[in-house]
This record gives C-alpha cells, structure tokens and sequence, in this order.
C-alpha cells in the first residue's frame, strides 16, 4: 500500500538534518514495517519513538491486557485501559501521536505457529516481550526472514540490549544457545524501577531508527549492559563459537545486500546454515564442591563481566569475560580440567564450546552457574 506518511513534513526537520540522515533516512523509515513484539515497559518506549520518528508501518503483538500494577512503567496506557488489551491501548496512544502511521495491532502471543506469517514483509523486529520463550521463537524466525532482531530485558535495576542478525553472522542463540532453566528474573516477582523500561526501550528504538536509516553502528554481536544505580553502562561482546574471523553464514555479495527500506538487509533466505555444535558436558553444583576439594580440583573459568565477579565468585576461579576469551584463552591449559561457570549457566555454555572449538579436551558447564552454586552449595555467595 502507499504509505501515507510525507518524508519531507516540517515534523521530522530536526532528525533529517543530521549527519547521514537527510531525506533518503526519512523515506526508509516512512517505507518501513516494524514488528514490536510487546507492549508492556518496553514497548512503551520503543514505539512512541517509532511513530514519533516516522516509521510507516507498524504491527503490534501482544496478548495481554492492562493491568494497575502496569501503569507505574508501561507508559503507553492509562488508568482508563485498564482491562483492555494492550495492543489496542497501544494503537491508539500511536494515532494520536501520528495519525499518518498504520498500526496494526495483534492480541495474539507470538508462537512458533505464527511468527514467520507475522514477519512475511517485516524490515526488521524488535522483541521487547522479557520472556525468554518468545525471544527465542523470534530470533529463529528472524533469522528465516533475514531480517534483524532487535531485542532488551529489563529487571529490577538493569537493562540489556542487543541486536541479532543471522545473516550479518550472530544470532541469539550465539549469545545464550538455550533459556536458563528458571527462566530468568520477572517483574512481578522482583520487582522493577520504571526508567529501566524508559533507558532500554528508548536505546532499543534507537538501534532499529539505525538499522533502517543505514547510520552508525549498530550492536551486532555486541549487548549494553545498563545499570541504574550507578548510572553506568558496559558492553560485552560475542561472536559465534569457533570463529576468529570468519565471515557471516549466508553471507552474500554486496550486489545483493539491501532489500526495501532497510539499509544493508540482506536476502531473507535461512538456508544453508551449518549444524550448531552440541551442548558441552555439565556439572552439577554440589559435585563440583566435591571435585575442587579434591588432590586434582579442575581450573574453574568465570565468563561473566567483572561487575558481576565484585558481587559474588566461587574462590579460585580465574575471571576471563566471555567476550575476552576468545583473545585470552592461551592463559588456559588445553590439557587442564576446564569448568566454566556464568550468572545461570548460559553464556558458559557457550564458552565451553568456544573451548572445546580451540581444541581444550575436557570442558564442562556449571549447570544452572553460580546461582545454583549459591543456592545448593553455599548459600554466603550472594545472588543477584
């Protein structure tokens, strides 16, 4: 359909004078289809932005309905939606804000079932749901689409954000291979401050407004990490286990490389990538206890950042983040007994592979990391 929003209104004059934004910036984006899973905190600060912005089409996936004890951070809706279905309240705090904009709202979850349909003719999609299901369904459909995912979370004082792009050469996936098994924190069990919805969506907007435009460098294969305390951000980043330098999979020549409105996209064919390596051997926390009492204690490896590491650390353990190990792994001993361990157990998954890839000969996974440690084997080890 013909979008009904005009690149050169008086209202987008402030983004299009920016440096390698201009007039053919504002077309993508008034060319583009969105798709924001989530209505909730986070996407109450991505789609104001995106509407405000000028993107000309928007579909909206959410199944759930408003709620009071969503009012203090899910900014989209107000006392009055309350009872109503999120994507409804959505849509329209999205027409008063550009009524040129088409929003289509979904009240359905995001399944397996129908993520490729709703990703038919999407640029790009931007999972801001914080359940780790749906954003897994979403990078494997992504990466299908060949589309990129932008995706945050957001709990207690922190937020994260990163972008996922199967055909630039990371996915999800390569990040964390699989959910924790207690699915991560929540906000209803513990708790949220309302400007870690506001920081994270509005950097998640701001990662797709780059995207679609073609301007600066988006955070392929690299997370920002945000803590609301102090104030602070980090990166970490990761690549996909066992590359050095290599290509993106399914990368193609530059005469392919753009489709539509999205500067840079690539075909949206998922074909033709290799098997992932299996999941390396775990180890349960309380035998682990067991084996580093013992005369021949393995060389415990901790992949988190060292923010975390001030917080809490299991004695002895050798602090390599995953996003270094790739350059410090020659401090190990390929020989040795290696152990890594994480927050939950996921990013040293994918260390143990990224070990075990270089050639090291017995790796394993603190399975469940150092919060199963703290929860079954000493409990003075805080958790967070």
């Amino acid at each position: 359909m013909d979008d009904a929003i005009d690149p050169g209104s008086p209202r987008y004059a402030r983004q299009r004078v920016l440096p390698g934004f201009g007039d053919a910036g504002q077309r993508r984006l008034a060319d583009a289809h969105v798709v924001v899973l989530g209505a909730g905190g986070l996407g109450s600060a991505v789609v104001p932005v995106l509407v405000a912005a000028g993107v000309g089409r928007l579909t909206i996936v959410d199944d759930d309905v408003v709620d009071v004890t969503n009012l203090h951070r899910q900014l989209l809706h107000g006392h009055a939606d309350v009872g109503r279905t999120k994507v409804d309240s959505a849509a329209d705090a999205a027409a008063a804000l550009s009524p040129e904009t088409a929003v289509h709202p979904v009240p359905h979850r995001y399944t397996a079932e129908n993520a490729d349909a709703l990703l038919a003719d999407a640029d790009l999609v931007i999972d801001g749901t914080d359940d780790l299901p749906t954003l897994y369904v979403a990078d494997d459909a992504a990466a299908r689409a060949g589309i990129p995912l932008v995706w945050g979370s957001a709990a207690r004082f922190s937020g994260q954000v990163g972008v996922s792009w199967e055909e630039r050469g990371v996915s999800y996936r390569d990040l964390f291979p699989e959910p924790p098994a207690d699915g991560g924190l929540s906000c209803e069990i513990d708790g949220i401050l309302p400007t870690v919805c506001t920081v994270t969506g509005g950097m998640m907007a701001g990662e797709a407004l780059k995207l679609l435009t073609g301007i600066g460098e988006p955070l392929i294969g690299r997370v920002l990490v945000y803590d609301a305390l102090s104030g602070r951000t980090r990166e970490v980043r990761y690549r996909r286990a066992g590359d050095v330098a290599a290509p993106p999979r399914g990368s193609r020549s530059a005469e392919g490389a753009s489709r539509g409105p999205l500067a840079g996209a690539g075909p949206r064919d998922g074909a033709g990538a290799p098997p992932r390596p299996e999941a390396p051997a775990e180890v349960e926390a309380p035998a682990l206890a067991d084996e580093l009492a013992s005369d021949a204690p393995p060389v415990l490896v901790d992949v988190r950042e060292p923010w975390e590491a001030e917080i809490a650390a299991i004695p002895g353990s050798v602090l390599i983040p995953l996003g270094e190990l790739g350059e410090r792994a020659s401090e190990l001993d390929p020989a040795a007994s290696v152990v890594v361990y994480c927050h939950l157990g996921v990013r040293s998954q994918r260390a143990a592979q990224q070990l075990v890839s270089a050639g090291f000969g017995v790796v394993r996974n603190l399975a469940g990391g150092i919060d199963a440690w703290s929860r079954t084997v000493d409990s003075a080890v805080a958790r967070y």
